[in-house]
């Protein structure tokens, strides 16, 4: 038995297909000699043709131009020539006729054979692989493409089209995306069953899939925009591979490459008709979101000189809230419940806050949690270029800036949704991104009485901050900028030791102007030895503010504090995160403040009894 395996292996492919004791080909080869034999073929000496014979007969130059074919003919002849099948009752489907193709297989998978030996798996889940390769930079997001037969491609194909045609149904007057998927799911799915009946319902799923997703989702990019681990997703041209950005692994690069402009010009023309907006040569650029909330911004040529770009910045279905922001070590409880006591105010004067930072630091992601500490009796309003906020408040309007239509009106600026707020009775206004003369009308109205305004900034200092807000194309006078009370100064770096890491790193107040300049103190300052935010010792102007307006002292206001840190450890220690759970519960602290004192009291751990003990 070894001794024929070893014989096997010094044999080459053909002589392996040809020694087959099972393969259909010799099968061919078998009839094929018997029909030679009867045609009297003088150089097959035997019933059964052996190819290595054949080609290893010589031919002498007489017999080459008179009677004899060459090797290559007579192989062909035996390939081509039809064979009459031998009927075989209740037996199985005999597999395909064997060709060059199916005899060599098909080649793997691009990403296979590139990594083969050379990737270690860091995660899996769906259709998805995480692979740290050797000799690649940052790891890859591998998406398991379905392989798909020449009938397959046919069906598919010829449904998609079918299924353009006579599907009735306006994407855009379906809200969820989960029902729009599902419905057309459904419509697809029949038309496949139809078309191609003996097929696998895991073939026919795998069909639809692709048919739905290339008719409303984003085509390849589709399980990437479904998949809530990646934040970003970047493509960053034609030919060239997609990039997302991990939760947990950060930067990745994908299988995925878009061969053509025309593909990604499709997801980018599908994605500015969903929100009514246009991009084309004269407006290369487009900004707008998805239905789930998510961002997206796209260029395409002549601007970008690669072919058409698309950047989505991903928001999880499930949004971080406050809780998260602490177990990852962006504040702790101390600072958040000072800055719960900041945006609360007491009822009586909210605090006016600005969250800066650089792109991609997380200031979007801090506003929304510190807007779960606005009280549920009050209006919010909140405006935005993109609309990418999700708060938790009951009352809440939602108010969006409107570009130019293609003969340059209609246009709705911010500023201008800044200045119909006003009129709405607001208790709350929330500017997404100030950037602009809306930064004028929004200090107008800090400084005529509309208190617990917050909004993001673009800054890398606290200091930078005020130079922004006072140069163009924002414009605020001086003499408006100590209307704002607390700058949150956000980072996103590396760390060595825990990798990508976003940190709140100062925390500062408007002091007043002394002579030409705006004072600004500093109440928290960011330790990199400690990783966390340590007080400077510095009184606080607003705190002492607080407690002239609502007649308490420094100590009372300490105690404030103290009672919504234990609230924080006691959700922190329970698991309590999502926008629902961390929503209801403070709304409990603003209705019955005692009954929720008495719930974490009987459910808790000794140390929150013991600082509970010691405020109650």
């Amino acid at each position: 038995m070894f001794g024929e395996k070893e014989k096997k292996k010094g044999l080459s492919w053909i002589d392996e297909i040809l020694n087959d004791e099972n393969g259909e080909l010799e099968d061919i080869l078998s009839r094929g000699s018997k029909e030679k034999k009867k045609e009297d073929l003088s150089f097959v000496k035997s019933e059964k043709v052996d190819l290595e014979d054949i080609l290893s007969t010589p031919t002498t130059i007489d017999e080459a131009a008179t009677e004899r074919p060459t090797g290559a003919e007579v192989l062909e002849e035996i390939l081509t020539k039809p064979v009459p099948e031998k009927p075989k009752p209740e037996s199985p489907p005999k597999r395909p006729a064997a060709t060059l193709k199916s005899i060599l297989g098909t080649p793997s998978s691009t990403s296979e054979a590139e990594y083969d030996g050379r990737a270690q798996v860091l995660d899996a889940y769906g259709n998805v692989r995480i692979l740290k390769v050797k000799g690649e930079p940052v790891p890859i997001y591998e998406v398991k493409m379905p392989k798909l037969t020449p009938e397959e491609e046919k069906i598919l194909r010829s449904v998609r089209e079918k299924a353009i045609t006579e599907i009735q149904v306006d994407p855009t007057a379906i809200a969820d995306p989960e029902e729009r998927r599902r419905i057309f799911m459904n419509a697809v799915r029949r038309m496949i069953k139809e078309a191609a009946p003996t097929f696998s319902e895991g073939r026919i799923e795998i069909l639809t899939s692709l048919i739905v997703q290339a008719m409303i989702g984003y085509d390849k990019l589709d399980p990437l925009v479904r998949d809530d681990n990646l934040e970003e997703i970047m493509v960053i041209g034609t030919n060239r591979p997609v990039y997302v950005w991990h939760r947990r692994f950060n930067m990745c690069k994908t299988n995925i490459i878009f061969p053509t402009d025309r593909e990604i010009l499709n997801i980018i023309e599908r994605i500015a008709r969903q929100v009514g907006r246009r991009i084309d040569q004269q407006s290369p650029l487009l900004d707008a979101r998805l239905p789930d909330g998510s961002r997206v911004n796209a260029t395409i040529p002549p601007i970008s000189l690669d072919g058409p770009t698309i950047t989505i910045r991903k928001f999880k279905k499930d949004p971080l809230t406050i809780i998260d922001l602490i177990k990852y070590g962006t504040m702790n409880t101390d600072i958040a419940a000072f800055l719960w006591i900041l945006v609360d105010g007491l009822g009586v004067k909210p605090a006016n806050v600005l969250v800066s930072g650089g792109t991609g630091s997380g200031k979007t992601t801090t506003l929304n949690s510190l807007s779960l500490f606005i009280p549920p009796s009050e209006r919010v309003i909140t405006i935005e270029d993109t609309a990418e906020l999700q708060l938790s408040v009951e009352h809440w309007i939602r108010l969006e800036t409107r570009p130019p239509n293609i003969e340059g009106k209609g246009e709705i600026t911010m500023d201008d949704l800044v200045k119909n707020t006003l009129r709405m009775r607001p208790d709350r206004i929330i500017v997404g991104e100030v950037r602009g003369p809306e930064a004028r009308t929004m200090f107008t109205a800090m400084n005529t009485g509309h208190d617990g305004c917050m909004g993001t900034i673009h800054a890398n200092s606290s200091r930078e901050t005020i130079t922004r807000l006072e140069s163009p194309p924002m414009n605020v006078p001086r003499i408006m900028i100590p209307a704002l009370d607390i700058i949150l100064m956000q980072v996103r770096f590396h760390s060595r030791k825990k990798g990508t890491i976003r940190r709140i790193t100062e925390i500062a107040e408007v002091a007043g102007i002394e002579g030409d300049h705006v004072q600004l103190n500093k109440l928290y300052k960011y330790d990199p030895a400690k990783d966390e935010l340590v007080p400077t010792g510095v009184p606080s102007r607003v705190l002492n503010t607080l407690a002239h307006h609502t007649g308490l002292t420094i100590r009372e206001l300490e105690l404030e504090k103290e009672k919504r840190k234990v609230i924080l450890d006691w959700m922190v220690e329970k698991g309590i995160r999502s926008i629902q759970e961390v929503g209801y519960y403070i709304r409990q602290f603003y209705i019955d403040e005692e009954a929720l004192f008495e719930k974490i009291e009987k459910d808790s751990s000794s140390h929150v009894r013991e600082q509970l003990e010691t405020i109650v």
